[in-house]
């Protein structure tokens, strides 16, 4: 078995233990960010293995991705926290709240691909255009791979209730 996949595994462990025990209580903010730092490395292994990339590439390449996936989980907890709090207004959230609300959920796409813009310049100086190619795909693949194995194990957990 290859490393990227024992990580992975690892992860996918981890991940269920910390749906467990968020079910049961909030994780706290350390919590979430030792998880998320621990994500981002079996990403960040993923995206090594399938992108090819050579030392130089890989001492270039990641700190610059981790600060662009920074700023885009930034934007997206910012306009769901606006969202959240609408939300939970319920019928006392205003039209005006309930339109600003929307507008940022829409506009929140468009600043993410603002933001893999500036990001795409830097990478172009780094990778091979074939890697920048594959990037996009592996990112989903990788997307796609988390959420199948997250399903597998909730199903997995289910049968043994």
């Amino acid at each position: 078995m290859g490393k990227i996949k024992i990580l992975f595994i690892i992860f996918l462990f981890t991940f269920a233990s910390a749906l467990q025990t968020a079910a049961q209580k909030q994780p706290s903010r350390q919590d979430k960010n030792a998880w998320m730092k621990e994500l981002q490395q079996v990403k960040n292994d993923y995206l090594l293995k399938q992108l090819n990339l050579n030392h130089e590439q890989k001492a270039k390449f990641f700190p610059l991705y981790n600060k662009m996936e920074k700023e885009i989980n930034k934007n997206t907890e910012e306009t769901f926290k606006m969202a959240r709090q609408v939300k939970e207004k319920g019928d006392k959230a205003t039209d005006l709240e309930y339109e600003k609300a929307a507008e940022a959920l829409f506009e929140s796409k468009a600043k993410e691909a603002a933001i893999e813009m500036k990001y795409y310049a830097e990478f172009k100086k780094i990778l091979t255009p074939k890697q920048l190619f594959k990037l996009k795909r592996a990112e989903r693949n990788f997307t796609k791979q988390l959420m199948r194995e997250h399903r597998k194990m909730k199903n997995e957990k289910g049968k043994h209730k």
